[in-house]
């Protein structure tokens, strides 16, 4: 019987973290070695079930995007932060496009 708060392998809505739902891939490795465990995060990115069409599946795209920014060096690091500005500064221009045209609309009626 598992401790209080935490859920036993035996319940269908456990959560696993990669290293218990890949099991068999990664047999014969150090369950403590840092390189196993990317492995086994890598293997449960790439069969995450979630649909890219949904809005939890594009927040866990970002969450992706963030920490392997986060792990990011050198010109890489540069990289992510030159998209990211640019991300920002396209959502900048469409709100003050967007802002312009509300003003500009509401105004020539107003008048």
């Amino acid at each position: 019987m598992a401790p209080a708060g935490q859920p036993s392998g035996d319940e269908p809505d456990a959560p696993r973290d990669g290293r218990d739902r890949f099991a068999d891939d990664l047999i014969g490795l150090d369950p403590h070695d840092p390189e196993a465990q990317a492995f086994a995060e890598h293997l449960e990115r790439m069969e995450r079930p979630n649909s890219k069409a949904t809005v939890e599946g594009m927040l866990s795209g970002v969450e992706d995007f963030a920490r392997c920014a986060n792990r990011a060096q050198g010109h890489r690091r540069v990289m992510v932060v030159l998209v990211v500005v640019l991300i920002l500064f396209g959502v900048l221009v469409t709100v003050w496009n967007a802002v312009g045209f509300m003003l500009g609309t509401f105004l020539a009626h107003a008048g």
